[in-house]
């Protein structure tokens, strides 16, 4: 909405008192990236001048600490967080974040147009602007139908909503190549499109952009990354609880292209946020990889800003939004305060508990005998890759009936369908480390059929049940302990406050420590059904090869592993 400005002018030209003025300041200037000493001035919510001169109603000597525009974080998942965006917001707001552009596909996913406008609620009184992508593969693939499809025409209908400004990741490659109506129409929603194209490139990357897609988040190599901004994407350079990309990606970035860079935490869960932060711990990241505070700065604001046509904020500037936070000094980068259109965030009205989203797992405990793997010789094996979510295509010689396998740290792995279709998936993954029990979730992308691993049979339908009894969640199984975070909201995102979840994902990790796993093996756990990033994946329907994309068997001879593994 466009708003007037006259009774702003006369506090810009110093002829009336700012509300607040913000004296003694190092402020970040995101068009230069450097710093100016100076004084901050700002009138209903709206900033109105820097300099010297200027008075204001209220006044704040801030003797030399750092002010620079709120961080925006340019591609999240909120639900990843597993917290509903009420609480998000509260948390993220907290590190010096004042906007998040957010894709709802998790619980699209699940809950079709209904999650869109759960998430939509959620923006109202928070102390950041949610900003959402419409999503625009649900199903990720048309072999993945979780609990929705929404169509073109179905997104239409939300195009025009208020906090609703472009199409979110396109991770339908091959469809996108194929050059498919059904994705034409959706492309044509919106003139902003993000993509999703882990590894494409060449002639297919020209096509992919060709098509409209205009940004990537997938980025694992520094020359992947720079053949991407070459051929005009925007780069978001991404962090998150299992996704470790700063520092292969920051070397690529330099003064001329830092426009083109911006910041991407996708899936995070709520004790990282709490405990490191989020956009802030990129910056902070990023500047322990070599890269210059500036520049870190300049993607995690302006870079961002423009990307998605946000003229409002991402700079301390004249006639845009009081979106700031104040910090220490920009190599440490603590965050002191946080202000949201001129006003603290902690100032923020708490906002009533989130309703629950409930009945949406609909399927019994699987029998030993449904799990059940058969075969020997040489087998396709998940292989987990530390720091990303892409995984390894390995290949074992072994006997089904040795699983699991600890000295080779073979685990059986599999997905059970939640929507009453009344289908399991059983694979072999490699990388977990558990020595004893198991551990089974809800969040399992992009479907988020239940999908569980763990060192024994029994244990793992004991996951899997206690899963189902919650109706959603995160279980770890470890003889007769069972722990439990439950998922009230769509299995996806649970209504109990931030600091209820952090104690509850607290006391999963240490039982899993007690199980000899890795670091976040529910978060690594959650991303082996999603068959848009390669290398090898399992669903509802068995193992799926994410380069051939298409179903294959765990065993087969040699030559047949050679030809699709």
């Amino acid at each position: 909405m466009t708003r007037s400005y006259a009774d702003l002018i006369p506090a810009a030209r110093g002829t009336e008192p700012a509300d607040v003025v913000y004296r003694n300041a190092e402020i970040f200037d995101a068009f230069s990236c450097t710093w100016e000493k100076g004084d901050l001035a700002i009138k209903s919510g709206i900033i109105v001048g820097i300099g010297h001169l200027y008075r204001g109603i209220r006044e704040r000597d801030l003797h030399g600490m750092y002010v620079l525009p709120g961080l925006i974080d340019a591609h999240v998942h909120i639900e990843s967080s597993l917290l509903v965006p009420q609480e998000y917001a509260r948390l993220v707001a907290s590190h010096g974040t004042t906007t998040v552009i957010a894709d709802p596909h998790e619980i699209a996913n699940v809950a079709g147009a209904q999650g869109i406008e759960y998430m939509l609620a959620g923006r109202t009184s928070a102390p950041v602007d949610i900003l959402y992508m419409l999503p625009s593969c649900v199903p990720a693939t048309p072999l993945d139908i979780g609990g929705a499809s929404l169509d073109a025409e179905a997104l239409a209908a939300f195009a025009e909503c208020e906090g609703i400004i472009g199409l979110g990741e396109m991770m339908n490659v091959p469809g996108v190549l194929a050059g498919d109506p059904a994705i034409q129409r959706k492309l044509a929603l919106s003139h902003i499109r993000d993509g999703h194209a882990p590894l494409l490139t060449g002639m297919d990357l020209n096509a992919y952009i060709l098509a409209g897609l205009q940004s990537d988040h997938e980025c694992t190599t520094r020359k992947e990354a720079e053949e991407k901004l070459r051929r005009g994407m925007y780069i978001f350079v991404r962090e998150g609880s299992t996704e470790k990309n700063i520092a292969a990606l920051v070397p690529m970035v330099t003064p001329e292209n830092v426009s083109r860079c911006c910041f991407s935490t996708d899936d995070c869960h709520a004790d990282l946020l709490a405990r490191d932060g989020h956009i802030d711990r990129c910056i902070r990241t990023a500047v322990n990889c070599g890269l210059e505070p500036e520049l870190a700065i300049r993607m995690a604001t302006l870079s961002a800003a423009e990307r998605f046509g946000l003229s409002d904020r991402g700079a301390l500037s004249p006639g845009r939004q009081a979106d700031l936070c104040i910090i220490d000094d920009p190599v440490s980068f603590t965050v002191k305060e946080t202000l949201h259109c001129g006003k603290t965030v902690t100032d923020y009205p708490g906002t009533a508990a989130s309703a629950a989203m409930p009945g949406t797992i609909q399927c019994p405990t699987p029998t030993l005998d449904q799990i059940r793997l058969s075969g020997s010789g040489p087998a396709r094996v998940i292989g987990l890759v530390p720091g990303q979510i892409m995984t390894e295509s390995l290949h074992f010689d072994l006997d089904s009936a040795t699983l699991p396998d600890r000295a080779r740290d073979l685990l059986k792995v599999l997905v059970c369908n939640r929507y009453g279709r009344q289908r399991i998936g059983t694979g072999i993954v490699h990388g977990f480390g558990f020595k004893r029990g198991a551990i089974a979730g809800s969040v399992s992308h992009d479907a988020h059929n239940i999908i569980a691993t763990g060192a024994g049979d029994a244990e793992i339908l004991a996951a899997i049940n206690a899963v189902i009894q919650a109706h959603g969640g995160m279980a770890a199984v470890n003889g007769p302990e069972v722990t439990v975070l439950p998922l009230d909201c769509a299995g996806l995102m649970s209504t109990l406050p931030a600091h209820d979840i952090v104690a509850r994902l607290d006391a999963l990790r240490e039982a899993t420590k007690k199980m000899g796993g890795i670091a976040e093996p529910f978060m690594y756990l959650s991303f082996l059904a999603l068959t848009v990033i390669p290398a090898l994946r399992i669903t509802d329907r068995g193992l799926f090869d994410a380069v051939a994309f298409r179903d294959v068997p765990v065993f087969g001879d040699g030559e047949t592993l050679r030809k699709t593994g």
